[in-house]
């Protein structure tokens, strides 16, 4: 079904891997100011030429690392397009032009550096992201399909499923340094929005790489007990439900966030194991945010992987959705009827666990207090999104949406202003589409068009200003740009310009 490039001769091992010493030599040498950087360049020579002629000569009077580096690394730019904005053009206009400014080409063995190679065409998301995003890919291609551009949709799914068959799941992005984590489990989603220009038969095209995505996320489960109810990234509940958690198979520092996450760990006296836990919300999408602390306003408290959360959990429901249906239409009744009982009990799970009947409002569960987070977030409109929630629920959420998430440039993320990217004051593309397609499901007509005047308008405002769709927004005060988080607010910007063009087009 894809074509297959052969990565033999491609080294999956992470940059802090490979070159040891000199990888923290530089990642705390303060050379680069984006973490990033290093682990995006491009060896000049084979890693053990480099690390050879490091042990050499970095004892030597007159070494510079900067020179070392320049030497043996091709070093990416801030920025990988020159591309320049046209005023006269409207921003549906720009949106349309940038498709082909963020479609990046397949790679090649030849590339020695963290690129893993995809054998198709894909748009990146823009600026210091260079590489394809899990669930960045599918609010872009809700752009592209307002584009007519199938084509590079369907080579996108095409790219998720190769990275499926060869890796076993999709990583976060295709780097080296994201291979022990993935991202929000859009895929299922991904293959029925190509099932509406090519029909519902995709389903059974890509069913083999839908079950294994699958089973990606419920590994370990067949084995969970009560005296250990948790593994990787899957939890059994008290009363024999599973259901998943964001994870990360490794404890240690982000390579491409290498410095943050030591000085963090450090200044706080943190234990090891807290790398795994900021890794695990890097596996969320929500890196970083309240929703993940203990101290909703104190990053040092971060939990992620005591957290069952609940946009990861609807995301699951509707992969189990998808795969029912895929099997029925396959004929296999007895997977058809497992997949819709995995789906119903996982539904129920989460009315149990994370519906607040006293608030009228879904939360995160964090399962070793054994109670909901209660911090709001937009993740609550996940369950109406997929349509899990009962009527009255989804009044009651509508109610908390307008009166306390509302603001003048749309929703914020969540009602606590921690300076992380995914808090307040901060609007971002898909929460924007999960909620105003979330209220539209429970004819809040009203509320969700508002939401999308007010999002729409505020992307065309800084648009105008700027010639730029960013990466997120200030929702708050419409004459400030958004802030917080490790780097500055990113130009581009693929989930951007996916939303925006669909709203625009609708």
């Amino acid at each position: 079904m894809v074509n297959t490039i052969d990565t033999t001769s491609v080294s999956l091992a992470g940059p802090d891997d490979r070159f040891g010493e000199l990888f923290i030599a530089v990642q705390t040498s303060g050379l680069f100011s984006d973490s990033k950087t290093f682990v995006d360049a491009i060896p000049l020579n084979s890693d053990k030429q480099i690390l050879a002629s490091y042990q050499l000569g970095k004892n030597q009077p007159g070494f510079r690392l900067s020179d070392f580096v320049a030497e043996n690394f091709a070093v990416p730019l801030d920025s990988p397009t020159h591309f320049i904005t046209d005023p006269s053009k409207t921003a549906a206009e720009h949106i349309t032009i940038l498709w082909d400014v963020l479609t990046r080409q397949p790679g090649t063995v030849t590339d020695t550096g963290t690129l893993i190679p995809i054998p198709k065409p894909y748009v990146v998301p823009g600026g210091r992201f260079r590489e394809i995003y899990y669930w960045d890919s599918y609010f872009t291609m809700l752009g592209l399909a307002a584009s007519d551009r199938w084509d590079l949709i369907e080579n996108m799914v095409d790219n998720f499923s190769y990275l499926i068959d060869t890796l076993g799941f999709i990583p976060n992005g295709n780097r080296t340094y994201y291979l022990s984590r993935s991202q929000p489990p859009f895929y299922s989603l991904m293959v029925k929005l190509l099932a509406q220009k090519q029909g519902e038969a995709v389903l059974e095209k890509y069913m083999a790489q839908l079950q294994k995505e699958y089973d990606f996320w419920m590994d370990g489960a067949a084995e969970l007990t009560h005296e250990k109810p948790a593994y990787r990234r899957v939890v059994l509940l008290p009363d024999g439900v599973i259901m998943n958690r964001y994870w990360d198979d490794r404890a240690t520092p982000r390579p491409e966030s290498y410095i943050e996450d030591i000085e963090l760990v450090k200044a706080h006296h943190l234990p090891v194991e807290r790398y795994r836990d900021i890794r695990a919300a890097a596996e969320s999408g929500w890196d970083f945010s309240g929703r993940w602390f203990k101290d909703h306003g104190n990053m040092s408290s971060i939990h992620t992987t005591e957290i069952i959360p609940i946009d990861l959990n609807a995301l699951l429901y509707h992969h189990e959705m998808v795969l029912a249906e895929a099997y029925l239409r396959a004929g296999n009744t007895a997977l058809h009827k497992k997949y819709l009982v995995l789906a119903q009990q996982r539904q129920q799970a989460m009315q149990r666990y994370m519906w607040d009947d006293r608030d009228g409002f879904f939360h995160d569960y964090d399962f070793i207090s054994k109670r909901p987070t209660h911090n709001k977030s937009l993740a609550a409109m996940f369950p109406l999104y997929f349509m899990m929630a009962e009527s009255h629920q989804a009044e009651r959420v509508a109610h908390t949406i307008e009166h306390e998430f509302l603001k003048p440039g749309g929703v914020s993320t969540t009602l606590n202003n921690t300076h992380q990217q995914w808090d307040a004051p901060n609007g971002w593309a898909p929460l924007h589409w999960i909620t105003i397609k979330g209220l539209q499901n429970y004819q809040q007509h009203k509320l969700a068009a508002t939401i999308q005047e007010r999002w729409v308008n505020v992307n065309l405002r800084v648009y105008k200003n700027t010639g730029k769709m960013v990466e997120k927004y200030n929702v708050y005060d419409l004459e400030l740009t958004a802030g917080g988080g490790e780097y500055p607010v990113q130009d581009g910007f693929g989930w951007t310009n996916g939303v925006l063009l669909t709203l625009l087009d609708k």
